[in-house]
């Protein structure tokens, strides 16, 4: 009886010094958590590609694994630099041309009602929607402080110029060795789970489901309704498309509404002006292309549903970019995920009991 005694003392006294231990790794590695965490993103969608270069250089891991790392490099971190660098560009530009006064949104207001049927018109004064004074000071407010916002964020950067560099450094290290020895390391955690390895299986699949989904339907999705977005309004004119169109991919994560919240108003915008063409370019766009690329490529990049209702998918993702910023978008959806499935495991466990 007291040697079980002890036997207890001591298994609680381990659990407590591997809980303790397992905190402070996690307060030590807090500061790189996103390079961190995209590292292992990265590392997870790249293994077909690991795996095509390790069939043609069998027994080289070391150098198709660099490989690999030197197609994320230029694939994805060099573009994002250069799209990223000329959206602050054009934030900043727009900034400035707000506190000159070269930009009006009251002007832009005016313009739209005045274009607007008499019978339209009269109704909105009668409702008491005629004086847009109030309304346009604080929309030109709000736009002031969006992009104050960009700008802030952009100098934030900027201003810590070595932890930006020592985070992607990291960052690109961290992902040479997942992409190595991912398979071993994943082998090695769902062992040391302290779950049923059927369990903890499936949670591992709901992990990597989820992270693909994500990454492929509404990553990819969003880059090519930006990208969409951005030509359709370089083709019609309209200034500041690289920012226009990164706002777009954005909104494309919001279900429902998507990148429409941004081309539905440049498009009212210009046919109220009296530019229709452009604006009846700008609606073809918007409804042919930018609004059914989402229908066409998702089934393709996804292949099969994750599982989470849009509504979830929306609520998660906006507390998780919230919470994270942009790496919100992941982790957002993936906590959605493990969370039905972890309660959906626990019902499953408990109808079977209930049937024994």
């Amino acid at each position: 009886m007291e040697q079980r005694g002890k036997g207890s003392i001591e298994e609680g006294g381990f659990l407590l010094f591997l809980a303790l231990v397992t905190l402070a790794l996690l307060v030590i590695v807090l500061p790189f958590f996103q390079p961190l965490l995209w590292a292992a993103l990265a590392a997870i969608m790249f293994q077909p590609l690991l795996r095509w270069f390790l069939a043609r250089l069998p027994g080289r891991d070391t150098l198709a694994t660099l490989l690999t790392l030197g197609v994320i490099f230029v694939a994805v971190i060099l573009p994002t630099f250069w799209i990223g660098s000329a959206v602050v560009d054009e934030a900043a530009g727009l900034v400035v041309a707000f506190q000159e006064g070269q930009i009006d949104v009251s002007m832009w207001f005016d313009q739209v009602f005045a274009a607007l049927p008499a019978n339209i018109q009269a109704s909105l004064e009668a409702s008491g929607w005629g004086n847009l004074g109030a309304l346009q000071q604080r929309a030109q407010e709000f736009a002031q402080a969006s992009l104050g916002l960009i700008a802030q964020q952009a100098l934030a950067i900027g201003g810590s110029v070595f932890g930006f560099v020592l985070a992607l450094a990291i960052g690109l290290y961290v992902t040479f060795f997942l992409l190595r020895d991912g398979r071993a390391i994943g082998e090695s955690v769902l062992n040391a789970l302290p779950f049923e390895r059927g369990i903890a299986d499936r949670l591992a699949a709901r992990f990597l489901g989820i992270v693909r989904a994500t990454i492929k339907g509404s990553v990819v999705v969003g880059l090519v309704q930006g990208a969409l977005g951005a030509i359709t309004f370089s083709i019609v004119g309209i200034p500041s498309v690289l920012l226009l169109g990164v706002i777009m991919a954005i909104a494309s994560l919001l279900p429902a509404v998507g990148p429409a919240i941004v081309w539905v108003p440049a498009a009212i915008y210009l046919l109220a002006t009296g530019a229709i063409w452009q604006g009846i370019v700008v609606i073809v766009s918007g409804v042919a292309l930018i609004g059914m690329i989402d229908n066409v490529l998702r089934p393709i990049l996804v292949g099969r549903d994750t599982g989470i209702p849009d509504w979830l998918i929306l609520v998660t993702t906006l507390g998780g970019i919230a919470l994270f910023g942009l790496s919100g978008i992941v982790i957002g959806p993936l906590v959605a995920g493990l969370f039905l499935a972890g309660w959906g495991i626990l019902s499953e466990q408990r109808a079977q009991a209930a049937a024994a």
